[in-house]
């Protein structure tokens, strides 16, 4: 149970990894034209879009993080400071590559989970 923390976070980078390499290299065309033809129709803003892509992001934690803890509550809260980490630095740090990125993500959700389970 003491590091708890640290395999959420672990199994959490995985599954970001798991859900880039899903939509962007096995999946991109069907969701290309979900995000960007049907969403994008459906909604007012470029934004509201982005935000339904990070939501569903956050559904594809929260899947992955439940089925391996085996505890809603663990994929709830994983699914939840992606989002919300995602959300943050996308409006305020322009463009980081993908080492930076995969860094702040870790240390960041490391963090946020030693404060729910390390404590």
């Amino acid at each position: 149970m003491q590091l708890l923390w640290f395999y959420v976070a672990i199994v959490l980078a995985i599954s970001d990894l798991i859900h880039s390499n899903l939509v962007w290299n096995t999946i991109k065309d069907f969701y290309v034209i979900f995000m960007g033809g049907l969403l994008k129709n459906s909604l007012d803003s470029i934004f509201q879009t982005w935000i339904v892509h990070e939501i569903l992001e956050a559904f594809f934690h929260f899947i992955i993080l439940s089925i391996v803890f085996l505890s809603f509550k663990i994929g709830f809260l994983a699914g939840l400071i992606h989002f919300l980490l995602d959300v943050t630095h996308s409006l305020a740090i322009e463009h980081l590559d993908w080492v930076p990125h995969r860094a702040l993500h870790f240390v960041v959700e490391s963090c946020f989970f030693i404060a729910l389970f390390g404590l």
